[in-house]
């Protein structure tokens, strides 16, 4: 079975939440993640929710989990005007060819480099097992 990693950013009580059930079933927190993800999508609950309020799915208890559909940070008619934005700016820049997509990707990654600070750099990496762990720590020492 091939395995994709991935970034997600969800409320802090509910990746808590995750860590404690991942404890008590002696599992990682990737495997908690994937076994809901498996029982969302296998419920049949996995189509898109209206936007507007976070409201749990059809027979969803109290504890159902539940995605906001506009961000925390803005009153509902500035996220909106946020959202046509940024589709507005991502259909601008899907409609350029792609040598130019790719010349102006080269260009915010020199940018980027050009403005981050020369030096050691801090790195913090996460591992859900000592094993990934050491075979990573086994890489690092050993070459390959």
């Amino acid at each position: 079975m091939a395995l994709d990693r991935v970034t997600i950013t969800i409320p802090r009580d509910l990746l808590k939440a995750a860590d404690r059930r991942a404890k008590a079933l002696d599992r990682s927190r990737s495997w908690v993640a994937a076994e809901a993800l498996r029982a969302y999508l296998g419920s049949g609950r996995g189509s898109p929710q209206p936007e507007g309020p976070a409201v749990p799915g059809p027979g969803a208890g109290a504890s159902a989990v539940r995605e906001l559909a506009a961000p925390v940070y803005a009153a509902p008619e500035v996220a909106a005007e946020i959202a046509e934005a940024r589709r507005r700016r991502l259909a601008a820049e899907l409609s350029l060819p792609p040598e130019e997509r790719l010349r102006r990707a080269e260009e915010l990654g020199r940018l980027g480099r050009a403005m981050q600070p020369r030096g050691r750099r801090l790195q913090v990496i996460g591992f859900d097992s000592y094993e990934d762990y050491y075979a990573w720590r086994k890489i690092r020492l050993v070459g390959g």
